[in-house]
């Protein structure tokens, strides 16, 4: 099952960069996930965050934060696994790139702000794993292996 497409999710010559990417970056990202979803890390959880998107016309707000919180949680444990690091990196910049327009923008670059400098980041970070993808030290890593030297033991064998 070498396919094409199991190559191009899968693959990457990355080495410890994305593993440097990768995990503080997910981490960070699953927290602020953690924060819209259930309210830990002094978050509002899912129905505050809610409110709030659709205060700033993200409708209907209930169904952002649970799109956005999602995106985050579940994108920012698949990075720091290295687990569909490509679609998890891709959802999240997407995330990032609303979150900057939407929300941080008007404000200008600096946090101090209320800017968008920390989402502009967070957004190259994952525009970079995109492209790079989890590398060797990663579940994507040993899936390539695994899949790889299964196609080549059956090959032997045929």
């Amino acid at each position: 099952m070498n396919t094409p497409f199991a190559r191009a999710l899968l693959g990457s010559n990355g080495g410890f960069a994305s593993l440097i990417l990768r995990v503080p970056v997910g981490l960070i990202l699953a927290a602020h996930g953690a924060q819209k979803l259930f309210g830990w890390f002094g978050g509002y959880g899912l129905e505050g965050t809610g409110q709030w998107m659709a205060s700033i016309g993200l409708e209907p707000g209930y169904l952002m934060a649970l799109a956005a919180g999602s995106a985050e949680f579940f994108g920012g444990l698949a990075l720091v696994l290295g687990l569909l690091t490509r679609p998890a990196a891709l959802v999240s910049a997407l995330t990032m790139l609303v979150a900057i327009f939407a929300v941080h923008f008007s404000n200008g670059l600096f946090m101090s702000n209320n800017g968008y400098e920390y989402a502009l980041t967070l957004f190259a970070v994952t525009v970079a794993l995109t492209i790079q993808g989890g590398g060797r030290f990663s579940l994507d890593g040993l899936l390539q292996q695994q899949i790889g030297g299964a196609s080549r033991s059956w090959q032997a064998a045929a």
